[in-house]
């Protein structure tokens, strides 16, 4: 009787959504490949489709380059992309904002050993400092803003380095650079890592803006519109879907944006002017 009730529900929400004819792509940056895509967004994709009475595909692209290319041309109509992405993104398509997915506790920081000579961002000056992934907004472009608000500038009085965090960390630990730039979920990794080191923090950034969905420049406004309503009716079921994902543990806790305007990324925009680079291409390529 309950699972009758539950079809004839089903039945009723979809009979009075809007439907389109072509399927919703929907693509993912910095999830390469098919399969992968599916094990973090399977559920989410099929939550979408029963809140927004609309098909949505899966459409995996094998760099943020790939997707400027993929919206460009019409193949995708949905990308879930990182902040430092999207500025790019925007330049180069003119996508429009669709709803904004928080991460608790996303910030920059800047970390050195607890018993080492670091005891405050200003003696840093002449150091090695380390970033993680060239471009990525919480371990290369969000720490580098975090010194130049403390009044450090990049590559002048500092030496910026790209290396791989766990190698920075061991590096750390020798003594050969004064401090790692990450993000808080990357600490708390790194210390259960190494139970018997002590870090510290000596500068933390402003919370990051957002994860961001776009939709492609010239998609069909009401298929937009069903998209960004089922975000809002339907938070809560979308994000059970999404946390289903293992990689998505990084969305937990937090909520959708619908009230999310451009300029909300002008931060991210000043973190390419802090390491001297411009919005037109992705930092590394």
């Amino acid at each position: 009787m309950i699972r009758s009730l539950l079809a004839a529900a089903a039945v009723s929400l979809a009979s009075t959504l809007p439907a389109f004819a072509e399927p919703l792509k929907f693509a993912v940056t910095d999830i390469e490949g098919l399969e992968a895509l599916q094990q973090e967004f399977g559920a989410f994709e099929a939550k979408l489709e029963e809140m927004t009475g609309q098909e949505i595909e899966l459409f995996p692209v094998s760099s943020r380059t790939a997707a400027v290319e993929a919206l460009n041309q019409e193949q995708v109509d949905l990308v879930l992309t990182g902040p430092a992405e999207y500025v790019v993104i925007k330049e180069l398509t003119d996508a429009q904002i669709v709803t904004a997915w928080q991460r608790p506790n996303y910030f920059a920081q800047i970390v050195t050993l607890s018993d080492g000579p670091i005891k405050s961002v200003q003696d840093l000056k002449d150091k090695v400092v380390t970033f993680g992934s060239v471009g990525s907004t919480s371990q290369h472009l969000g720490p580098a803003q975090v010194l130049a608000d403390f009044g450090l500038v990049y590559n002048k009085d500092y030496q910026p380095q790209i290396i791989s965090r766990n190698t920075a960390i061991e590096a750390l630990i020798r003594g050969d650079v004064a401090a790692v730039g990450m993000n808080e979920s990357h600490l708390g990794r790194i210390r259960e890592a190494f139970p018997d080191v002590s870090f510290t923090v000596v500068a933390r950034g402003r919370d990051l803006p957002n994860d961001i969905l776009v939709a492609r420049s010239g998609i069909d406004a009401d298929a937009v519109a069903a998209v960004k309503s089922a975000f809002v009716d339907h938070a809560e079921e979308l994000m059970s879907a999404i946390l289903t994902g293992e990689d998505n543990q990084k969305f937990k806790g937090g909520f959708f944006l619908t009230n999310v305007q451009d300029s909300d990324y002008d931060y991210v925009r000043s973190m390419y002017g802090t390491i001297g680079v411009d919005t037109k291409s992705f930092v590394g390529n």
